[in-house]
């Protein structure tokens, strides 16, 4: 019954009439602000009748302000000059004297327009943000004021002018303290209204907006809604104010405004009127034109994005306040965007871009057009810095605006006539246009909206012009990705104009990839363009030709050339170097490696052709006799401009070979590939006989992602052995098969693992591809029958391998876990039980312990080395960690823990007990160890008659009461606190979790023999657990997932130790657990009924925290996207039974909340909620 009708309930919620008041807050301990005795007078913005005394407390309701306009602010020396807000700006009801008509010539029906919608009104006849009557005020307290006002805007100078760090700093924290103060509030509108800095006026607006997003603040409806009045009225009588300080008040009006979005008095939406409202602002000067057009454009960003405070709440309230935006504003607020515009294109002769105000006007307004365009309309893109979501999912009512076509010729049009500081806003508005989604457009209507927009395309290509500024440029480019993206190739040739405009295009393309120093970022998106049309070839249906195999080829061809051009250039400017970037790098391999595969012999052909020519300029260069052995620095250009061009060389192969797709290769591709192939090897072969002498570590990179690639196509289970790849090995180089390869592989991995210790990029992506190699089920039975690999079991010491030595920087030693993982699954391979043969490979390990064990024993004396003994132990703890992770079955993992324990764990307990203040050392002796509990694959199912559970756990329980009872003293700078102190706390909640939960342990056996190693675990856990702020628990993921995960693990199987705790422990990790549930979203298990005294006395203590899971977890279930009821629905019962009065309280509220017509509903649903529950927990009672 519980699950079935949370379901119910859910169900009730979500279906809510939108015009309804938001659920009553589920949180304890705030009260619903009374309004009954509060009014709103009529007009355009509902204003509470009352003077705001901005602190949470009681509103004192004052008489209604009379209609005529009257000044309503504080009354100061420097106030007293203010004229009326209708005065200063000559505006009353029906006239309409604006710089905007002046600036636009707006024409007649859009002045109707904004008249009609709402006369101007002075905003602070509605609001009297009165902090203290001036009148009344001793001549004292306006001098304190005054001292006060002096002190912060001194302070705000400190902090943004001040050159000294340390000053800068104090009045950071000075602010800081003045931010959290109980009188914030009034001091906020006290620095606005007297204050003379605008650093002042920043200080409070900003303060004034952390204010309002905290719902703890408790401001009352009638508080909030004088607050946004007061900011309209102060940027209406003040439009001359610096820049920051109107966004960050434009800032502080849309975030109240969102957040009451759903406030209601007497069943009207108090805070919606925004349209109506700002178009007073649009009747002003230039100035305040703008700033209503900031105020519009803020809002809207602020309805799309997620702030701090709602990413830690409720995602789904902000999707319903963004949704019902969209559905009430949006689409006039965009409407209105482009009547401006259109005006603005019409009078463009006359406006004077170089005009600061004009310019700015004309800035501001295609921001909201760009606003209103990459709206997040369906809660789709969660990532703003994401181009991967391409389509723009406009609703249905704005196909008006896009089917008559003007709106598209809008923006062409303004391209066309602004200047370059304005027109690449207007590219960005034809990107999302030309995105909008394709359901929103019949076919043919579709057809014909793409004709307009090629046409606008090929027109901006016949006019290049623009395109020579960068931002111009770059959006131009992601214009032309977002042809494809959103557009079927086969639409795309049946367009009039298709090939005169891919004509165009491809010119483009290869213009820009010539240029490659110009916009480098934005060749993303022409190569995906042309990546996208060349994958959709084998789907065109259409008989119109596409054209690309002629234009494809020159773009793969200009792309190649401009690499290795552009690499004479870089070594001889010292430029940097495209190569260094090598995310950028594989990008745009990517995608040129499905672009090369079109009219693929002719990139073939033109790759052999280079490489040849690079590989044999390069041979006669090393070929030349150094003098002294020293080479001329002609000769070192020379061969740095080769070493380049064969790198670019050797990526571009790798990636050609990557593009084959088994659904369309044919053998004739395969001998090509294998003719790349032969000459890549070759290289290698030269260039590995010369790394005694050094080498070309860009060079070597390319190798890996060469080697890397062919990897993935052509060794591995899936492979065809009779592919023509391996044919033509064979007669060039003798490769006759996979082994052989394989052997080649191996090889060059203990080439580079011999002569590159030095560069770890080239170490770790070696050991990655070895990694990959002994990952697969057949690959890995090939490689054990290689000498190679023998040799390299056989002999892994820093003699033959020099990474593995103590002479390599400590940061560079993770790599070693990969590689003792690798050689760990080439090892169990033919294993088995052979002991001797583990003992034999672990020779080199043991060596090591016993040295570590030695330097450890003289640790007191004179001739101990620490620096010495800290490396070998860092390095033997990865590379045990690495082997420990690779013996995942139970004969080999036994074999371990046989080796390890008990001869070597008092070792790592003696580190941890001399270095347990550094994280260098502790981090991977922990780590070591949570792997070794980790019962992976049930490697740790040990015998009846076996004690080794037992002993693990005593082991690692050992080492967390060593750790944690040492760091709980260690005082660390507050910035370094994560990686000092709670890394290696939360690795110890990892490592008891998976010792906890393993199921190889019976901990009954502890309590029944006296053994207090349990306790000991648990007790240190409470005490680290205690150590740290709850703020840090939710600021460190890492530390939220390894403490939450080790809290369900001792709730469900020890919760007799958590009923044992001290009252403020459990009420620590209550109010975690309440917190975890707000901010993180997880599921735990809390509903359980109280097992001792020492629980109840919790509960008596402090109720609020069980009645506030009890509001959290109703909440998340009837009003969030909760994704599995049913885990969320099991404490639901216990919570009810212990907080039955607050529950009925709570059940009350919010069906109060309901619309009348659904009240019934919801009443009938908490009844069945509860129908036929009895007052237990048992398992068949929850689940009735």
């Amino acid at each position: 019954m519980i699950t079935n009708s949370v379901e119910k309930l859910d169900e009730v919620a979500t279906s809510k009439d939108e015009k309804s008041e938001e659920v009553v807050a589920l949180s304890t301990g705030q009260n619903q602000s009374n309004d009954s005795e509060t009014t709103i007078r009529g007009g355009n913005v509902p204003a509470i009748k009352a003077t705001l005394v901005l602190k949470p407390g009681v509103v004192k309701p004052l008489e209604t302000p009379n209609a005529e306009c009257k000044e309503v602010f504080v009354q100061s020396p420097r106030s007293k000059r203010r004229t009326l807000i209708n005065r200063s700006l000559s505006i009353s009801k029906g006239k309409f004297d604006s710089s905007l008509t002046k600036l636009m010539n707006l024409p007649k029906k859009i002045k109707d327009t904004l008249e009609k919608r709402s006369s101007w009104h002075d905003f602070s006849t509605k609001s009297k943000l009165q902090l203290v009557d001036t009148k009344m005020q001793s001549k004292s307290d306006n001098d304190l004021i005054r001292s006060e006002i002096r002190q912060l805007e001194l302070l705000c100078k400190q902090l943004y002018e001040s050159q000294d760090t340390a000053v800068r700093a104090d009045a950071e924290k000075a602010l800081v303290v003045f931010q959290d103060g109980p009188d914030a509030l009034t001091k906020c509108q006290v620095l606005l209204d007297r204050g003379d800095s605008c650093y002042a006026q920043l200080l409070a607006a900003t303060t004034l907006t952390k204010l309002v997003s905290r719902s703890a603040q408790g401001l009352s409806l009638q508080q909030r809604v004088d607050i946004r009045n007061y900011v309209l009225n102060y940027l209406a009588t003040r439009p001359k104010l610096p820049n920051f300080v109107v966004q960050a008040l434009v800032t502080l009006f849309a975030r109240i405004t969102k957040l009451g979005w759903f406030d209601t008095h007497k069943e009207d939406f108090v805070f919606r009127n925004v349209v109506s409202d700002i178009s007073k602002f649009l009747q002003g000067s230039v100035e305040h034109c703008m700033i209503g057009v900031q105020l519009l454009s803020q809002l809207t960003c602020e309805m799309n994005q997620i702030s701090e405070v709602e990413a830690n709440r409720s995602l789904t309230k902000h999707r319903k306040i963004a949704s019902s935006f969209r559905d009430t504003q949006l689409f006039e607020i965009f409407r209105l965007s482009c009547t401006l515009l259109g005006t603005a294109i019409e009078n463009c002769k006359n406006l004077n871009f170089n005009d600061e105000n004009q310019h700015g006007l004309m800035t501001q307004l295609l921001r909201l057009a760009q606003n209103c365009l990459t709206f997040d309309f369906i809660g789709t893109s969660t990532d703003e810095s994401s181009d991967d979501l391409c389509t723009v999912q406009i609703p249905t009512s704005w196909r008006p605006a896009f089917l008559d076509f003007t709106t598209l010729k809008l923006f062409f049009d303004l391209y066309h006539s602004l200047p370059n500081t304005l027109s690449s806003l207007a590219l960005s508005c034809l990107v999302q246009i030309a995105s909008v989604r394709r359901s929103l457009f019949s076919n043919t209507e579709r057809a014909k909206f793409l004709t307009h927009l090629v046409n606008g395309v090929k027109h901006i290509l016949q006019n290049p012009q623009g395109l020579s500024d960068s931002a111009n440029y770059h959006e131009f480019c992601r214009l032309l990705a977002r042809l494809k993206s959103n557009y079927q190739l086969g639409e795309l040739v049946m367009v009039d104009n298709y090939p005169e405009a891919i004509q165009l295009i491809a010119k483009f393309t290869v213009q820009s990839l010539q240029m490659w120093q110009f916009a480098p970022n934005s060749v993303h998106y022409l190569l995906s363009l042309w990546q996208r049309m060349v994958a959709s070839v084998p789907y065109v249906k259409a008989t119109e030709p596409h054209l690309l195999e002629t234009y494809t080829p020159e773009v793969t061809n200009a792309y190649i050339t401009s690499r290795l051009e552009s690499v004479a250039v870089v070594v001889q400017e010292n430029l940097e170097d495209p190569l260094e970037d090598l995310g950028m790098v594989q990008q745009q391999l990517e995608q040129l490696s499905v672009i090369g595969r079109c009219e693929y012999q002719k990139t073939c052909t033109l790759l052999v052709q280079l490489f040849d020519q690079a590989a044999r300029t390069y041979q006669e260069l090393m070929a030349i006799p150094r003098t002294s052995g020293v080479v001329s620095p002609t000769q070192h250009v020379e061969i740095t401009v080769q070493e380049g061009r064969l790198t670019w060389l050797v990526y571009i192969i790798g990636s050609a070979i990557g593009g084959r797709v088994s659904f369309n290769s044919n053998e004739e591709h395969d001998t090509m590939d294998g003719e790349l192939v032969c000459r890549v090897l070759q290289l290698m072969n030269l260039t590995d006989s010369r790394l005694a002498q050094g080498g070309c570590e860009k060079l070597e990179l390319a190798m890996l992602s060469f080697f890397e690639q062919f990897r993935k196509i052509y060794v591995g289970d899936q492979v065809q052995k009779n592919s023509k790849v391996y044919r033509r090995l064979s007669e060039v180089l003798g490769l006759n098969d996979e082994a052989t390869v394989l052997s080649v592989f191996i090889r060059k991995i203990i080439t580079n693992l011999k002569y590159w210790g030095r560069s770890e990029q080239i170490i770790s992506k070696t050991l990655q591809l070895l990694n990959d190699l002994s990952v697969g089920y057949s690959c890995v039975r090939k490689l054990v029958k290689l000498e190679e690999v023998q040799f390299m079991l056989n002999n892994h010491t820093s003699e033959h391998f020099p990474f593995l030595g103590n002479t390599v920087v400590v940061t560079e030693m993770r790599c070693r876990s990969m590689f003792y993982t690798s050689l760990g699954r080439l090892l169990m391979v033919d294993l088995g039980e052979d002991e001797d043969r583990f003992h034999t490979f672990m020779l080199p390990l043991t060596a090591s312990f016993e040295n570590i064990g030695t330097m450890l024993t003289a640790a007191d004396g004179p001739m101990f080395a620490p620096e010495d003994a800290k490396k070998a132990l860092i390095g033997l703890a990865r590379d045990l960690r690495g082997l420990a992770f690779s013996f995942n079955t139970k004969t080999s993992y036994m074999m371990l823990f046989d080796w390890i324990y008990p001869n070597y764990t008092p070792i790592l307990l003696r580190a941890i007990e001399l270095w347990y203040h550094d994280p260098q050392v502790t981090t991977p002796v922990l780590k070591l160890f949570a792997e070794l509990v980790q019962n992976r694959s049930q490697r740790l199912q040990f015998d009846v008659s076996s004690p080794n559970g037992i002993l693990l756990f005593r082991e690692a329980s050992k080492i967390i009461c060593s750790y944690g009872s040492r760091i709980l003293n260690v005082e660390v700078p507050k910035e370094q606190t994560y990686p000092l102190k709670l890394k290696g706390i939360s690795i110890c909640f990892s490592m008891l979790k998976a010792a906890l939960c393993g199921s190889y342990v019976n901990f009954g056996v502890f309590r029944l023999y006296g053994d207090e190693t349990l306790d000991n675990a648990l007790n240190i856990f409470v005490k680290l657990l205690l150590s740290i702020p709850q703020s840090d628990l939710l600021d460190y993921p890492k530390l939220s997932q390894t403490y939450y995960v080790l809290l369900e693990c001792l709730a469900q199987d020890h919760m007799s130790f958590l009923s044992t705790l001290e009252p403020q422990v459990f009420l620590y990790i209550l109010s975690s657990i309440s917190e975890g549930l707000t901010a993180l979203g997880k599921k735990q298990r809390v509903g359980l009924a109280p097992s001792s005294d020492m629980f109840l006395k919790v509960l008596e203590m402090h109720p609020e925290i069980l009645q506030q899971i009890l509001s959290t977890v109703l909440n998340v279930i009837m009003f969030e996207d909760c994704r599995n009821q049913w885990s969320m629905s099991r404490p639901l019962l216990g919570l009810i039974l212990l907080n039955e009065d607050y529950f009925n309280q709570m059940r009350e509220s919010i069906i109060r909340s309901q619309p009348p017509d659904k009240q019934a509903a919801m009443v009938q649903w908490f009844e069945n909620l509860m129908d036929g529950i009895e007052r237990n927990l048992l398992t068949k009672n929850r689940d009735k």
